[in-house]
């Protein structure tokens, strides 16, 4: 009832709310946001455009536990955060009559025992935005269904990440199920990753027909690559729009066909076929503003042997990775391990926090007495080591301006850090690298180093 309220309550049209807070989730209101998000739509009756806290902390993302009481005539664009699909269906349930354009980022697409409305159409939605960045199986059945709804978007822009039983999601998918519905389509942006639990082999789609089924849509050129690992016995494909606008590229493998990513800053590497010295040149070249890079390939290096001038044997091939913060080789053989700590292969910058077992980083290091990784062990800031009860002094002197703790992994990207003098347990909170979700912990003393 806030005066202020009252007297722009009829003028204000545009609203664009942030929230800048330091509370645990667990000191958080429950459901605070939402009840914000409801009375800004209650209480401004002429709003037209409102962009609502896009926040990727999930206890800061819109939850509906049922049919919101909202309902707003005058609403023409709305961009929000939400925790699950069905708040997104309750978006799209007829409360919004002129929704013209809806950005929603969803924290997790699964299925749900409640019955809600994913069928009537939505003549009016002319743009639509969807991003989700956790694995979902729910393309066929929650997803489509919701797209086959808009049969007058002219704009749509898709990320996803896509377990899916009936194959690959690649260029033909996209036309048959997506493409086809829409026939007032005129700008599509993507980036869809799709995996198949077996790895069947189908033929790879031809530059010229992943050209035809895109045809109308002139602004982008489309990439999409597809591999099958008879090891761990699935295939995956990713196709994407490019100029390529995200800030991560997962599982890249042998068959990344390259390209300029200026906005990428997280990437990992993954195969069950070796890299070579080339390969991680091409991946330095790539993502020039890279700061994160995990390496998850089990098998030997091929080609490691650096090429050299026939004029003065100056070697020309040390890779360098200017602005890399956090390398993680948790999964990597010892050769990789190499590949990025021998001073005449890379080129290390400062401050770098390194995720490493203890074993192969001892092999390569030839017990920590090794002058040609001496310079850049010289350069990591903090050193999390595996596989290690204690850190002995031969190490410490080895890193003397490193920051050294010992440490375990527990699961694919999930990475614990302990610190001997965090508390008596040992064990403390922070980020969790190599991975975009959930938070695994450091102590308070790192953080403040950190940010």
């Amino acid at each position: 009832k806030s005066p202020l309220i009252y007297k722009f309550k009829n003028q204000i049209s545009s609203f664009v709310i942030d929230f800048i807070s330091k509370l645990n989730p667990r000191a958080a209101i429950k459901d605070m946001h939402t009840l914000i998000f409801t009375q800004i739509l209650t209480k401004f009756t002429n709003l037209q455009y409102l962009k609502f806290d896009q926040s990727s902390i999930s206890f800061r993302r819109l939850s509906f536990v049922s049919p919101p009481t909202i309902i707003c005539s005058t609403l023409l664009e709305l961009y929000v955060s939400i925790r699950n699909f069905n708040d997104c269906l309750y978006l799209l349930d007829g409360r919004f009559t002129q929704l013209h354009t809806l950005h929603v980022d969803i924290y997790i697409i699964a299925s749900s025992h409640l019955t809600i409305n994913n069928k009537d159409k939505l003549p009016n939605l002319r743009f639509f935005s969807l991003h989700c960045d956790i694995d979902t199986d729910n393309y066929d059945n929650l997803i489509v269904p919701l797209l086959h709804r808009m049969l007058n978007l002219e704009k749509l822009d898709l990320l996803l990440r896509v377990n899916r039983e009936q194959g690959l999601i690649d260029d033909n998918e996209l036309k048959k199920n997506i493409i086809n519905y829409m026939s007032q389509l005129n700008k599509f942006i993507f980036n869809i990753y799709s995996r198949h639990s077996l790895p069947i082999q189908i033929d790879l789609p031809l530059n010229e027909n992943i050209h035809n089924t895109f045809a109308y849509f002139h602004d982008n050129q489309i990439i999409s690559c597809i591999d099958y690992f008879q090891e761990k016995r699935y295939s995956q494909c990713l196709i994407y729009s490019y100029p390529y606008k995200l800030k991560f590229y997962d599982r890249i493998s042998n068959k990344f066909p390259g390209g300029l990513f200026k906005y990428v800053c997280e990437v990992s590497l993954y195969d069950e076929y070796p890299f070579s010295h080339e390969f991680f040149r091409r991946i330095s070249k790539s993502f020039p503003f890279m700061k994160k890079l995990t390496v998850i390939n089990q098998k030997a290096q091929i080609n490691k042997q650096c090429m050299k001038s026939k004029y003065d044997d100056q070697n020309l091939s040390i890779i360098e990775y200017p602005h890399l913060t956090t390398l993680c080789l948790t999964e990597a053989h010892d050769d990789y391990v190499e590949q990025f700590l021998v001073d005449t292969k890379t080129c290390l910058p400062n401050n770098v926090f390194l995720f490493v077992f203890y074993r192969p980083l001892e092999k390569v290091t030839q017990n920590f007495q090794r002058e040609a990784t001496r310079i850049n062990c010289a350069r990591l800031r903090y050193l999390s080591m595996y596989g290690i009860s204690s850190i002995p002094e031969h190490v410490k002197d080895y890193f003397p301006h490193t920051f050294i703790s010992k440490s375990f992994q527990t699961t694919f990207n999930d990475l614990i850090v302990y610190d001997n003098d965090a508390d008596t347990n040992g064990a403390v909170c922070g980020t969790m690298y190599g991975a975009r979700h959930g938070s695994t912990s450091l102590p308070y003393e790192w953080i403040k180093k950190m940010v």
